[in-house]
């Protein structure tokens, strides 16, 4: 079986760990490889290879590092297909999705391809007499990226492109569940001409991570997954003096007006509950439906197209799949549980995604598409982050009842309203708890010229990710404040001992 190993200094590099974890084809349900768990030693290892990197690379132009992206970019334009073969069959999400995520995590790379002009800082002439300002943009040092199973391709480009654009040095930790992503994206930077040493990737599990997040030598730490996690990340990389950005979970609801239309929304709504088995942390999960009429009129039409959705291997082939399997067989039990405890709570089902069977894929990690009715509050379907293709519907009387319900949640990373009314869509995008919000649009991601964040506990840190943000995150201002005497008339000054004033 295949050893999936680390990648540092330009080359891949045999993990000595005597742990290793199996990487699994989600659809089969069976091992493919096996990934070693890094140890500390070897952590340190990659986090010197780093920092020793640092140096010539913060050297570069920006416009020399630029043109290495370039070149990445064509590299995975070229490969998308290949890489998103690999994605499908570790992580389980379909093809045509897979090769979204990459397509996605390009657009971030096609942004930092504009870095000499992000990178400028500012200037202003004669703020005093014959004293001039301006501000640097300098790179941090080690940064250090630890990323989920669920974008493999995409998460990990929302960090390392913009970092190795701006002078930093990148180490990263991928989801040990699918970690061969990870390896290839690093020989295509090689491919393309990036130094060795400068990006490197380290796989493992909490004690590789601990390394990460309190080595000295790291500057900062980007990392998204679940609440406990980030709350945990943030936590542990501030203590240690590092600038971190810590994206956490979701709870992303949608309102439907009565004036909506429909067939549109129940549209939209499908995508975004059920792509990817909803392993999404923009995942939709809750919808609040305006009245009866149209909680009634959803319920009928998504319950009659989850019937004929088609649930198998997202490799396969003939016509694709919509909907894979999920991620692993703990993470199967998990989104089970909630569903009992759903009925338990009273909620009623609509739609029971359980026991479903695909015919030479029986081992495989698979769920149907599940909906319920009438879910409170008070549900742990609707307090919890499912992670799973579980929608849930809550009936609200009226649009501030519905704005009330998603403002006391405790999360707040994405909301969306579908609506012909524009007072109604206003209102909603400026009152609204969230930090992405969509009208008409299920999920609304920003592109990669736009930052992605969430608010509440939804997000650690002041500085989203991508976009002008994830610039700022990874650079340091230095403002610089000059005066220049003429030559040959220098006179002596007494010491000045007050407030300097221009």
């Amino acid at each position: 079986m295949k050893i999936v190993h680390n990648y540092i200094g330009g080359t891949i590099s045999a993990s000595h760990s005597e742990r290793c974890a199996p990487v699994y084809n989600p659809a089969l349900g069976t091992p493919v490889r096996q990934v070693m768990l890094s140890t500390a030693d070897e952590v340190r290892h990659a986090i010197g290879v780093a920092h020793a990197a640092f140096p010539a690379w913060s050297q570069r132009s920006p416009l020399h590092r630029a043109r290495i992206l370039f070149r990445f970019k064509a590299l995975l334009e070229a490969k998308r297909d290949a890489l998103a073969r690999i994605i499908s069959e570790e992580h389980g999400k379909v093809f045509s999705d897979a090769q979204g995520e990459i397509t996605r995590g390009l657009e971030v790379v096609e942004f930092a391809c504009g870095i000499p002009h992000l990178q400028k800082g500012e200037h202003s002439a004669n703020v005093g007499t014959g004293v001039d300002s301006h501000s640097l943009m300098q790179p941090l040092g080690v940064c250090v990226g630890i990323t989920p199973f669920n974008f493999p391709a995409m998460v990990p480009m929302w960090m390392f492109p913009i970092a190795l654009a701006t002078g930093n040095t990148f180490v990263l930790k991928p989801s040990e569940k699918d970690p061969s992503l990870a390896l290839e994206l690093a020989l295509l930077l090689k491919k393309a001409g990036l130094p060795d040493g400068v990006f490197n990737v380290v796989n493992g599990d909490k004690e590789a991570v601990d390394v990460l997040l309190t080595d000295e030598r790291v500057q900062a730490v980007s990392f998204v997954g679940s609440t406990p996690i980030a709350e945990y990340i943030y936590a542990v990389a501030s203590a240690h003096g590092k600038r971190c950005q810590a994206l956490g979970g979701a709870k992303n609801h949608c309102i439907v007006m009565p004036d909506a239309d429909m067939p549109m929304s129940v549209s939209a709504i499908m995508g975004a509950a059920f792509g990817a088995a909803g392993e999404r942390c923009m995942a939709l999960s809750v919808v609040v439906a305006i009245g009866d009429d149209v909680a009634d009129s959803l319920i009928d039409a998504l319950t009659t197209r989850i019937g004929k959705m088609r649930v198998g291997p997202g490799l396969m082939e003939g016509p694709e799949n919509d909907m894979g399997p999920v991620i692993s067989a703990q993470h199967k039990a998990k989104i089970l549980d909630y569903i009992a405890q759903g009925q338990e709570q009273g909620a009623i089902l609509c739609f029971d995604g359980r026991g479903v069977s695909v015919p030479g894929h029986e081992q495989g990690f698979f769920i149907g598409p599940t909906l319920f009715d009438r879910v409170t509050p008070e549900m742990s379907i609707y307090q919890e982050e499912i992670f799973g293709p579980v929608l849930c519907v809550v009936r609200a009387p009226d649009y501030r009842t519905a704005l009330s319900l998603i403002n006391r949640h405790p999360y707040g990373n994405g909301a969306a309203i579908f609506t012909r009314d524009g007072e109604s869509a206003r209102q909603f995008a400026e009152q609204v708890q969230a930090g992405m919000v969509g009208i008409n649009v299920p999920i609304p991601v920003p592109m990669a010229f736009h930052s992605f964040g969430g608010w509440k506990r939804s997000l650690f840190g002041p500085l989203h990710v991508h976009g002008n943000d994830g610039v700022r995150f990874y650079t340091k201002m230095k403002t610089i404040t000059s005066r220049w005497p003429a030559s040959g008339r220098l006179e002596t000054h007494a010491g000045q001992f007050t407030m300097p004033t221009m």
